[in-house]
């Protein structure tokens, strides 16, 4: 097969050498609504240029929709056009989603099914012009289909480079506010190519999208993926029918942050009955057990699972295991995609792997992991202090502290900074959220915790007063101040367990330094075996769960 510097060219050439295969497939009930490469491509290059006809290169134009052809249709549309995409995901807050617009000027908004459209709507600026995708309607909007017809049959005329800026990915906002990480065709392209050996997935292989594009890993993984594989994508329609949709699909390549890995063993579990049945089956006849789980996830024919964005308990890993699913972890960021992985050859539990096609790193003396390798973003925009951060000298400070073993298997250790990532692979800052619960007249001191976890967990001493006052008013009063703080944060970072301690957390203790600051790997310690099963029950009965610790 022949490469490719540009996205662009991998999707010309499959538009050519394969029209009539099938690249997109929407799901709406039973019916399959497909694209080949070549209408794919003919409704890309029209929409480019009507864009190019109306809009300066360089334009920054968002997608807000849930996953469909239309959102990848949309985005090389743009790419196509000269123009920066900027994904907009469904559940961000009305106030990071007007940042992130206003931020980025952006002037082209394409709308298709968002939970959050309607807070959305109300902060976007006078000028952004709004484009429906089918299915959809917005006033003063115009349509996909409208779009499409009035360029029918047209190309751009902009040739795309590898070095264009085709993309802005905004983070989760680790210091305050989001950092839009720049991308461009070869911050794409090059990672793509280079986890393509460790994951030794069949030729034109089967993907099923239902984790957010607006995330890099899925809008890579898959997205990209596909163009580089000549592989098809079934969209997943909705989260409620995804064990419908992956029975359906059977994907070749299954990616999911441990948070779907362990909803994934809930779903088992729950079909079973208990862990005591599936013991059971187990010690009866394993590969037949095996084959059970396998056909009731739709992962018989997957290749390559990979487990990644957040730790994975090596419990996890183990557990399916025990059915012949082996899960693979391994290691990026927005700012640098397909370095470190683990693979059918060289593979340790608890590891994120060895680098991959040619990447370098060291780890500092602070323990932080620090790559380098082709394909990197160029940095932050409108940032150059962010970015001279982050990016010295052609290496990435990744923020996170690793080890390597004698066989050269890294092992992440935890975070150069306060901030972590929970289960869903997204970053928590925890210190605003702590500073708000501070606000309360029953604590004095407040450390939240979850690296890992399925929910965060607020661990909190008593003040004197309120250690003699009475238990439940302090309790449900408490309880209010997590909930109102839940309905302010992202949904990764919502509370779901809250543990009361009387004990003063104190130099003496060793759990406060001498500056008087929390030591938090001292509260991990203390107590993250406790806050971690706490957030776990949070996550499955969907309340959140409360300890006293005396």
């Amino acid at each position: 097969m022949k490469t490719h510097s540009t996205l662009k060219g991998y999707l010309d050439q499959w538009a050519e050498d394969t029209p009539t295969k099938v690249w997109l497939r929407d799901l709406s009930g039973d019916d399959v609504t497909e694209w080949t490469w070549k209408k794919a491509h003919e409704e890309i290059q029209a929409a480019a240029a009507w864009l190019e006809q109306n809009y300066p290169q360089g334009t920054r134009m968002a997608i807000l929709s849930r996953n469909r052809a239309h959102w990848i249709l949309a985005d090389y549309a743009i790419i196509a056009a000269g123009n920066v995409t900027i994904p907009i995901f469904t559940t961000l807050p009305r106030n990071t989603a007007e940042y992130v617009l206003d931020f980025s000027e952006t002037k082209v908004l394409f709308v298709g099914e968002a939970e959050n459209w309607d807070e959305v709507r109300e902060v976007l600026p006078a000028d952004v012009q709004i484009i429906t995708f089918p299915g959809v309607s917005a006033p003063a909007a115009k349509s996909w289909t409208e779009v499409i017809a009035e360029a029918s049959g047209q190309s751009p005329s902009y040739e795309c480079q590898s070095d264009d800026l085709i993309s802005l990915v905004f983070t989760s906002g680790t210091t305050g506010v989001p950092k839009g990480v720049m991308q461009t065709h070869d911050s794409f392209v090059t990672p793509i190519e280079r986890f393509q050996e460790p994951f030794g997935v069949r030729p034109d292989p089967r993907y099923l999208s239902y984790l957010p594009l607006s995330h890099i890993a899925e809008r890579q993984l898959v997205e990209g993926s596909s163009l580089l594989t000549n592989g098809v994508i079934t969209f997943n329609e909705g989260l409620p029918n995804i064990f419908r949709d992956l029975q359906a699909v059977r994907p070749n390549f299954f990616f999911g942050p441990p948070r779907v890995w362990e909803q994934l063993q809930q779903f088992v579990t729950a079909q079973f009955g208990s862990q005591d049945e599936i013991d059971k089956a187990l010690a009866e006849d394993r590969d037949a057990a095996g084959e059970k789980v396998l056909e009731m996830l739709g992962l018989t024919d997957v290749d390559y699972c990979l487990t990644a964005a957040a730790p994975t308990p090596p419990a996890l890993i183990e557990w399916f295991q025990e059915f012949g699913l082996v899960l693979m972890e391994g290691f990026g960021q927005t700012e640098a995609m397909g370095l470190i992985a683990n693979s059918h050859t060289e593979r340790r539990i608890g590891s994120i792997g060895k680098v991959v096609g040619g990447v370098e790193y060291k780890i500092s003396e602070q323990g932080e992991l620090i790559v380098k390798a082709a394909g990197l973003s160029p940095g932050y925009y409108k940032m150059p202090d962010k970015t001279a951060e982050t990016f010295v000298d052609g290496w990435i400070h990744t923020g996170d502290k690793a080890r390597v073993d004698a066989d050269g298997f890294l092992y992440l250790t935890g975070r150069v900074k306060d901030y972590f990532k929970t289960i869903q692979g997204k970053f928590v800052a925890p210190t605003p959220i702590e500073n708000i619960f501070s606000e309360n007249v029953h604590t004095e001191q407040q450390c939240l915790l979850g690296r890992g976890y399925s929910k965060t967990a607020m661990a909190c001493v008593l003040s004197t007063l309120a250690q003699e006052g009475n238990r439940e008013t302090i309790e449900a009063e408490l309880l209010n101040c997590v909930e109102a703080i839940n309905s302010q944060v992202e949904h990764h970072a919502r509370i779901g367990a809250l543990i009361i301690s009387n004990e003063p957390w104190t130099i003496a203790n060793e759990i406060l330094t001498p500056t008087m600051k929390i030591r938090r790997e001292q509260i991990e310690a203390k107590f993250g075996e406790l806050a971690q099963k706490l957030a776990h029950t949070a996550a499955v009965e969907g309340k959140i769960c409360i300890h006293w610790d005396h």
